[in-house]
Protein backbone atom coordinates (compact mmCIF):
# COMPACT_ATOMS: atom_id res chain seq x y z
CA UNK A 1 0.00 0.00 0.00
CA UNK A 2 1.32 3.44 -0.93
CA UNK A 3 2.53 5.63 1.92
CA UNK A 4 0.28 8.61 2.74
CA UNK A 5 1.25 11.89 1.12
CA UNK A 6 2.62 14.14 3.91
CA UNK A 7 1.80 17.22 1.84
CA UNK A 8 -1.91 16.45 1.49
CA UNK A 9 -2.54 18.26 4.78
CA UNK A 10 -0.85 21.49 3.62
CA UNK A 11 -2.86 24.66 4.27
CA UNK A 12 -2.38 28.34 3.48
CA UNK A 13 -1.20 30.31 6.53
CA UNK A 14 0.14 33.73 5.56
CA UNK A 15 1.64 35.97 2.89
CA UNK A 16 4.59 38.28 3.58
CA UNK A 17 5.36 41.48 1.70
CA UNK A 18 8.08 42.60 4.14
CA UNK A 19 10.59 40.74 6.34
CA UNK A 20 8.73 41.63 9.55
CA UNK A 21 5.72 39.66 8.28
CA UNK A 22 7.64 36.38 8.03
CA UNK A 23 6.80 33.63 10.53
CA UNK A 24 9.34 32.86 13.30
CA UNK A 25 12.63 31.59 11.87
CA UNK A 26 12.23 28.11 13.37
CA UNK A 27 11.63 24.63 12.04
CA UNK A 28 12.20 23.84 8.38
CA UNK A 29 10.98 25.29 5.10
CA UNK A 30 11.48 24.67 1.39
CA UNK A 31 11.05 27.48 -1.13
CA UNK A 32 9.66 27.21 -4.66
CA UNK A 33 10.68 29.73 -7.31
CA UNK A 34 9.82 30.01 -10.97
CA UNK A 35 9.38 32.48 -13.79
CA UNK A 36 5.90 33.45 -14.89
CA UNK A 37 4.04 30.61 -16.63
CA UNK A 38 6.68 28.03 -15.67
CA UNK A 39 4.04 25.98 -13.85
CA UNK A 40 5.01 26.65 -10.23
CA UNK A 41 1.47 26.79 -8.84
CA UNK A 42 0.50 23.64 -10.71
CA UNK A 43 3.59 21.87 -9.36
CA UNK A 44 2.73 22.85 -5.77
CA UNK A 45 -0.85 21.69 -6.23
CA UNK A 46 0.29 18.36 -7.66
CA UNK A 47 2.80 17.89 -4.84
CA UNK A 48 0.04 18.40 -2.27
CA UNK A 49 -2.73 16.59 -4.17
CA UNK A 50 -4.87 19.72 -3.98
CA UNK A 51 -6.46 21.54 -6.88
CA UNK A 52 -6.33 25.09 -5.56
CA UNK A 53 -3.80 25.31 -2.74
CA UNK A 54 -1.59 27.57 -4.87
CA UNK A 55 -3.43 29.86 -7.23
CA UNK A 56 -3.13 28.98 -10.91
CA UNK A 57 -3.53 32.08 -13.04
CA UNK A 58 -3.29 32.94 -16.71
CA UNK A 59 -2.01 36.34 -15.61
CA UNK A 60 1.81 36.23 -15.30
CA UNK A 61 3.25 37.23 -11.95
CA UNK A 62 0.12 36.69 -9.86
CA UNK A 63 2.22 35.74 -6.82
CA UNK A 64 3.58 39.02 -5.45
CA UNK A 65 4.29 37.98 -1.87
CA UNK A 66 6.09 35.18 -0.06
CA UNK A 67 3.22 32.76 0.49
CA UNK A 68 3.60 30.23 3.33
CA UNK A 69 1.81 26.89 3.33
CA UNK A 70 1.82 25.00 6.62
CA UNK A 71 2.73 21.30 6.43
CA UNK A 72 2.07 20.00 9.94
CA UNK A 73 4.65 17.50 11.14
CA UNK A 74 3.15 14.38 12.75
CA UNK A 75 3.34 14.35 16.56
CA UNK A 76 2.27 11.67 19.05
CA UNK A 77 -1.39 11.71 20.18
CA UNK A 78 -2.00 14.29 22.89
CA UNK A 79 1.30 16.08 22.24
CA UNK A 80 1.64 19.73 21.26
CA UNK A 81 3.83 20.71 18.35
CA UNK A 82 6.88 22.72 19.40
CA UNK A 83 8.04 25.81 17.42
CA UNK A 84 10.90 23.81 15.98
CA UNK A 85 8.34 21.36 14.53
CA UNK A 86 7.10 24.01 12.07
CA UNK A 87 7.23 22.87 8.44
CA UNK A 88 6.55 25.23 5.54
CA UNK A 89 6.34 25.28 1.77
CA UNK A 90 7.14 28.81 0.58
CA UNK A 91 5.92 30.14 -2.77
CA UNK A 92 8.32 32.88 -3.87
CA UNK A 93 7.22 35.74 -6.15
CA UNK A 94 8.32 35.42 -9.75
CA UNK A 95 9.52 38.97 -10.14
CA UNK A 96 11.07 40.22 -13.35
CA UNK A 97 7.92 40.24 -15.48
CA UNK A 98 7.08 43.28 -17.59
CA UNK A 99 3.89 44.46 -15.89
CA UNK A 100 5.47 45.01 -12.47
CA UNK A 101 6.89 48.50 -11.77
CA UNK A 102 10.64 48.78 -11.35
CA UNK A 103 10.38 49.92 -7.73
CA UNK A 104 8.44 46.75 -6.85
CA UNK A 105 11.00 44.63 -8.68
CA UNK A 106 13.73 46.33 -6.65
CA UNK A 107 11.80 45.66 -3.44
CA UNK A 108 11.51 41.95 -4.25
CA UNK A 109 15.15 41.75 -5.28
CA UNK A 110 16.25 43.09 -1.88
CA UNK A 111 13.68 41.02 0.04
CA UNK A 112 14.63 37.75 -1.69
CA UNK A 113 18.35 38.37 -1.26
CA UNK A 114 17.86 39.02 2.46
CA UNK A 115 15.63 35.96 2.75
CA UNK A 116 18.30 33.69 1.26
CA UNK A 117 21.14 35.27 3.23
CA UNK A 118 19.50 35.22 6.67
CA UNK A 119 16.67 32.67 6.82
CA UNK A 120 17.97 29.79 8.95
CA UNK A 121 14.82 27.66 8.56
CA UNK A 122 15.36 27.45 4.80
CA UNK A 123 16.49 23.93 3.92
CA UNK A 124 16.29 23.83 0.14
CA UNK A 125 15.07 25.47 -3.05
CA UNK A 126 13.05 24.06 -5.95
CA UNK A 127 13.38 26.13 -9.13
CA UNK A 128 10.51 25.42 -11.51
CA UNK A 129 11.24 25.91 -15.21
CA UNK A 130 9.48 24.99 -18.44
CA UNK A 131 11.39 22.05 -19.93
CA UNK A 132 11.11 23.75 -23.34
CA UNK A 133 12.77 26.96 -22.08
CA UNK A 134 15.06 26.05 -19.16
CA UNK A 135 17.83 27.95 -17.40
CA UNK A 136 16.91 31.52 -18.15
CA UNK A 137 18.68 34.31 -16.25
CA UNK A 138 16.07 34.24 -13.44
CA UNK A 139 16.52 30.47 -12.98
CA UNK A 140 20.29 30.78 -12.72
CA UNK A 141 19.96 33.71 -10.32
CA UNK A 142 17.72 31.76 -7.95
CA UNK A 143 19.90 28.66 -8.08
CA UNK A 144 22.90 30.88 -7.37
CA UNK A 145 21.27 32.17 -4.18
CA UNK A 146 20.91 28.61 -2.90
CA UNK A 147 24.38 27.47 -3.92
CA UNK A 148 26.06 30.47 -2.28
CA UNK A 149 24.25 29.65 0.96
CA UNK A 150 25.31 26.01 0.72
CA UNK A 151 21.69 24.90 0.38
CA UNK A 152 20.55 21.98 -1.77
CA UNK A 153 18.63 22.96 -4.89
CA UNK A 154 16.46 21.08 -7.35
CA UNK A 155 15.66 22.05 -10.94
CA UNK A 156 12.12 20.95 -11.80
CA UNK A 157 11.62 20.70 -15.56
CA UNK A 158 7.87 21.09 -15.85
CA UNK A 159 5.41 20.51 -18.72
CA UNK A 160 7.33 17.40 -19.74
CA UNK A 161 4.13 16.03 -21.28
CA UNK A 162 4.56 18.63 -24.04
CA UNK A 163 7.60 16.71 -25.33
CA UNK A 164 8.19 13.14 -26.43
CA UNK A 165 10.36 10.82 -24.36
CA UNK A 166 13.40 11.37 -26.53
CA UNK A 167 13.16 15.15 -26.38
CA UNK A 168 12.60 14.98 -22.62
CA UNK A 169 15.75 12.94 -22.18
CA UNK A 170 17.79 15.31 -24.32
CA UNK A 171 16.55 18.35 -22.40
CA UNK A 172 17.23 16.68 -19.05
CA UNK A 173 20.76 15.76 -20.11
CA UNK A 174 21.51 19.26 -21.41
CA UNK A 175 20.31 20.93 -18.20
CA UNK A 176 22.18 18.42 -16.04
CA UNK A 177 25.41 19.03 -17.95
CA UNK A 178 25.12 22.82 -17.70
CA UNK A 179 24.35 22.77 -13.98
CA UNK A 180 27.13 20.28 -13.30
CA UNK A 181 29.63 22.48 -15.14
CA UNK A 182 28.55 25.49 -13.08
CA UNK A 183 27.99 24.00 -9.63
CA UNK A 184 29.02 20.35 -9.57
CA UNK A 185 26.49 17.97 -8.06
CA UNK A 186 24.85 20.49 -5.73
CA UNK A 187 21.73 20.89 -7.92
CA UNK A 188 19.41 17.99 -8.68
CA UNK A 189 17.40 17.82 -11.90
CA UNK A 190 14.23 15.97 -12.89
CA UNK A 191 11.44 16.03 -15.44
CA UNK A 192 7.92 16.73 -14.22
CA UNK A 193 4.36 17.11 -15.43
CA UNK A 194 1.50 18.28 -13.25
CA UNK A 195 -0.84 17.19 -16.04
CA UNK A 196 0.29 13.56 -16.29
CA UNK A 197 1.72 13.36 -12.73
CA UNK A 198 5.11 12.37 -14.14
CA UNK A 199 7.81 12.88 -11.51
CA UNK A 200 5.44 13.77 -8.66
CA UNK A 201 6.67 10.98 -6.40
CA UNK A 202 10.29 11.95 -7.02
CA UNK A 203 9.59 15.57 -6.12
CA UNK A 204 7.73 14.55 -2.95
CA UNK A 205 10.66 12.42 -1.85
CA UNK A 206 13.13 15.29 -2.35
CA UNK A 207 11.06 17.90 -0.51
CA UNK A 208 9.96 15.53 2.29
CA UNK A 209 13.61 14.67 2.91
CA UNK A 210 14.59 18.32 3.21
CA UNK A 211 11.70 18.96 5.59
CA UNK A 212 12.36 15.83 7.66
CA UNK A 213 8.72 14.82 7.43
CA UNK A 214 9.14 11.25 8.61
CA UNK A 215 6.55 10.36 11.23
CA UNK A 216 7.66 10.24 14.83
CA UNK A 217 7.30 7.00 16.80
CA UNK A 218 4.05 6.95 18.77
CA UNK A 219 3.87 6.12 22.45
CA UNK A 220 4.18 2.40 22.97
CA UNK A 221 5.37 1.71 19.43
CA UNK A 222 8.49 -0.21 18.58
CA UNK A 223 10.88 0.28 15.70
CA UNK A 224 11.31 -2.86 13.58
Amino acid sequence: MAAPNPFARATYRLAAHEPRQLPPDLGREVAFAGRSNAGKSSALNALCQQNALARVSKTPGRTQQLVFFDVARPVPPGATAAPEDARWLVDLPGYGYAKVPQDLQAHWQAFIERYFEQRQALQGLVVVMDIRHPLKDYDRQMLGYAVRRGLPAHALLTKADKLGRGAQGNALLAVRRELSAAWGDTVGVQTFSAESRQGVDELRAVVAGWLDLQSRPMAGSTTP
